[in-house]
């Protein structure tokens, strides 16, 4: 297992005058390897993810990317990383071969070098056949590759995505991933940022913030198998009806909803949860089915929230 670290964080915290944004986060990340930031909007994740890029100073802690302080020396750490931003943030009335050879420029690579690059970053985001196409006329997935060929283009040890793919289709994500992926096998390291629990899924390993605060980490398997509550999986015509019982009981820590199905987070010391959920439901006159379930991502992401908030 590799165990060399691409970010090293200890109590990183950043604080814009009286608000929190992140809130003493320790954080390892280890090279070659996805890891992902998993969180609601305002967790913390694009802070943390700009104070690790050298954008912003942190207020309290310290942080070392690749090996390099991000207090001491920022603009070192920018000439090693690719940071790709929510936004498209390429010129709309430049070609793609424009906005490579400007992006080719600005990290400072010579004539030959951005010739040589932008035709591999070409052929390799499947862009060949739009060279000449203004980057504002491109699809939202057409854009979002493009920018992927733009901050890797100057090759990276380390690549910043900040919810890339939060404006794009299925089909579109699908495709993005497999470029990570590939960029991983071929010795980058990749911290992302996502709200989509089936993109956390795919990482090696993810860290869930709350409030600035980082609640829960680990590989996403680990962080299912270590889940503190059982879960009953339910199948109901009344699911919003079931949900409001099953939350009045002391021993339901907490019930998702999942399209018709409800996910039961149960007290792990409640003996036969299956029984007793049935027996309350009977008595209210809500039908449903109940069975036991493997918990899911979504599952830890709830409780790990749901811990790290009062009630």
């Amino acid at each position: 297992m590799n165990t060399e670290l691409a970010i090293s964080a200890r109590h990183l915290t950043r604080r814009f005058g009286d608000l929190t944004a992140v809130d003493h986060i320790d954080l390892d990340v280890t090279k070659r390897c996805i890891y992902g930031f998993l969180g609601p909007n305002g967790s913390g994740k694009s802070t943390t993810i700009r104070m690790l890029c050298g954008l912003l100073t942190p207020s309290e802690g310290d942080a070392t990317v690749l090996g390099i302080d991000v207090r001491k020396d920022p603009e070192a750490i920018k000439r090693k990383i690719g940071y790709m931003t929510q936004r498209f943030s390429l010129y709309g009335d430049l070609t793609v071969r424009e906005n490579l050879r400007f992006m080719g420029e600005i990290y400072g690579l010579s004539r030959k070098e951005r010739q040589e690059r932008i035709g591999v970053q070409l052929d390799r985001f499947e862009l060949a056949d739009r060279s000449d196409q203004l980057a504002a006329t491109m699809s939202g997935g057409e854009r979002q590759r493009l920018a992927l060929a733009g901050v890797t283009l100057h090759r990276p040890e380390l690549l910043f995505l900040d919810e890339p793919t939060s404006a794009v289709d299925p089909e579109s994500r699908r495709g993005f991933w497999e470029f990570l992926f590939d960029m991983v096998d071929q010795g980058t390291t990749v911290l992302v940022s996502t709200h989509f629990m089936d993109e956390a899924e795919r990482c090696h390993s993810i860290a869930i913030l709350d409030e600035g605060a980082l609640v829960a980490s680990g590989s996403p398997k680990e962080m299912i198998d270590d889940l503190a509550a059982l879960v009953v999986e339910i199948e109901t015509d009344q699911p919003r009806a079931v949900r409001t019982v099953l939350l009045e009981l002391d021993d339901v820590l907490d019930v998702v909803q999942l399209g018709s199905r409800l996910h039961a987070l149960v007290d792990p010391s409640r003996e036969y949860p299956n029984e007793f959920l049935q027996t309350t439901l009977t008595k209210v006159g809500l039908t449903a089915e109940l069975r036991s379930a493997r918990p899911n991502l979504e599952d830890v992401f709830v409780m790990a929230t749901r811990q790290a908030s009062p009630a």
